[in-house]
């Protein structure tokens, strides 16, 4: 094969695993490095599940990591119908040729036949690979049993007098005895193909140069092997890539295990930033994805970059110190020689480290935009386009600096977006700093400073606090802190000063009056709330 063709293969379950997300971008990656095509293929064997809906988030994350496919759903291709499911007749075809060759076989054998002879074997110490009963049925009795509709499957007669030998891209040199395979289902009694099968069939009709996958699917490669040869196909070149484990660990990464990961101290943070977001635009508790998915870094405000530079490190190097890289780069460098063996652990905070660079890469526009979209779900803005609301949270966003991790974090902010009487107050930091001998007097006595000065601008608000506190014969700690509470409701925020001009002199009013309230209220008949 001269032309490199590489393909990935989900079956549509509704998400996309952020593993499956590395190997598919592994595939995408080589074929971009050499010129060659990336194909998008589903395999969606299941007839029962709405494939357009379990599709959907499939390909929305590959839109939104950027990862364009040249052939497959949506674009079409030289090759498909790709879908399984469209692409019974190739099937039928091929497990029709083996039949004729003598290369494949029905088998009329039961279950309980089935699991009688491998109990036998068992008790025997042997290993059990199968009976071939039914390559004894002479053409008669097979004629009169399809005739009749027994029950039955076709099977791939394995050569078991051989060897199966592949040189991994990735792995080296594998090789298995072909005496210990059992003879495969290829196709079921009715006509529809098994996994393996389909997957030989459509690399060969797509003619896919390298099937490059994870290494879970190593323990399938003979028989595809031995499929491909006996259907006289050219082999493709194997490469199986290291599986993405679970942080801190060399287990595979599961959706199943999300409990577990909850206590996971990289993963905590992740999930507890989650229940922080998610209800807040808008997200009920059953569609709220999670950091096994590439949609859960879409939604909690991942830069595209950050998720592609973090994927493209999960079992692939430039060298032994360069982490930061661009898609461009990426492509440019991508070999199979520099994927490692051995699992490739998600990390999280090496994630949330790429996020920092790439989120201080973004265009002001974009982070903008993005920013207001969280705020718009949240409620707290009506009109993204109001050019009044775009320059406050323009603003807003300078304030904040590297505070800005991810684009969601803009909600831990809402207190320069909501109502003077809406302002939630931390009952905590209200009972340090506002609930103490002497801070009533001084808020109110800087309250009547903050009433007239002129402009109302950070650099000016600092000077006028520095001065009025050595009037006073005071430290700065003992009115800034009451301040920030009186006016954020908060005990740490963006700069004292930029928060002030960010409210507005009437609205900093407003709240160190309310302020003035609290501090003369007990602590046990206050709520955090208004």
């Amino acid at each position: 094969m001269s032309a490199i063709r590489t393909r990935f293969a989900p079956s549509p379950t509704g998400y996309m695993h952020i593993g499956g997300m590395r190997t598919a971008l592994f595939n995408w990656l080589f074929a971009r490095h050499h010129g060659g095509s990336f194909v998008l293929r589903i395999d969606d064997t299941d007839r029962e599940r709405n494939v357009e809906a379990a599709l959907a988030p499939i390909l929305s994350a590959f839109r939104w990591l950027e990862l364009d496919w040249d052939e497959g759903p949506e674009v079409g291709g030289e090759f498909g119908p790709y879908f399984q499911s469209q692409r019974d007749e190739l099937y039928g075809s091929a497990a029709e040729c083996l039949l004729g060759a003598g290369l494949a076989y029905r088998c009329f054998e039961t279950p309980e036949e089935t699991k009688a002879a491998r109990a036998q074997a068992e008790a025997e110490g042997r290993t059990f690979v199968g009976t071939r009963a039914s390559l004894e049925l002479d053409p008669d009795t097979i004629a009169a049993y399809l005739a009749d509709e027994r029950p039955h499957v076709v099977r791939f007669q394995v050569p078991r007098d051989q060897s199966v030998v592949i040189e991994d891209a990735v792995r080296g040199r594998v090789e298995w005895d072909a005496g210990l395979i059992p003879d495969p289902v290829i196709q079921r009694g009715d006509g529809s193909p098994l996994y393996n099968f389909a997957t030989v069939v459509d690399d060969a009709a797509m003619q896919i140069s390298h099937v490059i996958r994870a290494e879970e699917h190593l323990s399938n490669t003979p028989v595809q092997v031995l499929l491909h040869q006996a259907l006289g196909h050219e082999l493709p070149v194997f490469a199986h890539v290291p599986y993405v484990a679970a942080p801190g660990t060399q287990e595979k990464l599961s959706k199943r295990k999300l409990e577990k990961y909850r206590n996971s101290p990289q993963f905590r943070r992740m999930f507890e930033s989650a229940e922080r977001v998610m209800p807040r635009i808008g997200l009920a508790d059953d569609q709220q994805p999670d950091p096994v998915m590439v949609e859960f870094y879409e939604v909690m405000g991942y830069r595209p970059e950050a998720v592609f530079n973090g994927l493209s490190r999960l079992g692939w190097s430039l060298d032994d110190k360069t982490e930061v890289m661009s898609r461009e780069t990426i492509v440019e460098a991508f070999t199979l020689e520099r994927v490692v063996k051995s699992p490739a652990g998600l990390d999280p905070d090496k994630l949330a480290s790429l996020q920092g660079h790439w989120m201080s890469e973004s265009p002001v526009r974009e982070r903008l935009d993005r920013c207001l979209g969280y705020l718009e779900r949240a409620g707290l803005v009506s009109d993204t386009t109001d050019p009044e609301t775009r320059r406050h949270v323009e603003a807003l966003l300078q304030a904040m600096g590297e505070r800005l991790k991810v684009y969601s974090d803009v909600l831990q902010f809402d207190e320069f977006l909501v109502e003077d009487d809406q302002l939630a107050y931390d009952e905590k930091a209200v009972n340090k700093r506002l609930r103490k001998e002497g801070v009533s007097g001084w808020l109110r006595a800087f309250r009547g400073e903050l009433a007239g000065v002129e402009p109302f601008e950070a650099g000016v608000l600092e000077e006028l606090m520095k001065g009025w506190v050595e009037r006073e014969g005071l430290k700065l700690g003992q009115i800034i802190h009451p301040v920030r509470v009186a006016v954020t409701g908060k005990p740490a925020g963006v700069g004292m000063f930029e928060a002030l001009q960010l409210l507005g002199r009437e609205s900093v009013l407003r709240r160190i009056d309310r302020a003035l309230e609290l501090c003369e209220t007990p602590a046990e008949s206050e709520g955090t709330g208004s």
